[in-house]
């Protein structure tokens, strides 16, 4: 889609207008990279927040019903709120360290 111009000017083209071609084709690419990335940013946030979220009132709302239907001496409503706390962290750091190793191994790509 996005095909870099040639290294050389083309026939009946000046050093000049290749060099502006060049540059404009490379700043094209930039900020279709930026929008890209800011739209994936934003679904990366979504997707970190409702990763931690519903483990937690998941957890909670399990500790809620536990509570009611078998008191007791421990609050199961703190245990496991906590409980879908940690779940919930280390699912959105299992999706941020995936998404990090594919935004470098596409660096890499387009490097090369």
């Amino acid at each position: 889609m996005s095909e870099e111009p040639e290294e050389k000017p083309a026939e009946g083209e000046t050093e000049f207008s290749h060099q502006v071609s060049v540059k404009a084709a490379r700043k094209l690419k930039a900020q279709r990279h930026v929008t890209q990335t800011v739209w994936s940013g934003l679904g990366m946030m979504g997707m970190v927040g409702w990763s931690v979220a519903v483990p937690t009132l998941l957890g909670a709302a399990i500790g809620l019903w536990l509570d009611r239907h078998y008191p007791g001496g421990r609050s199961w409503t703190v245990a496991l709120l906590v409980a879908g706390l940690a779940i919930g962290c280390f699912i959105a750091w299992h999706w941020v360290a995936k998404e990090g190793r594919e935004i470098r191994e596409q660096e890499e790509n387009n490097h090369e």
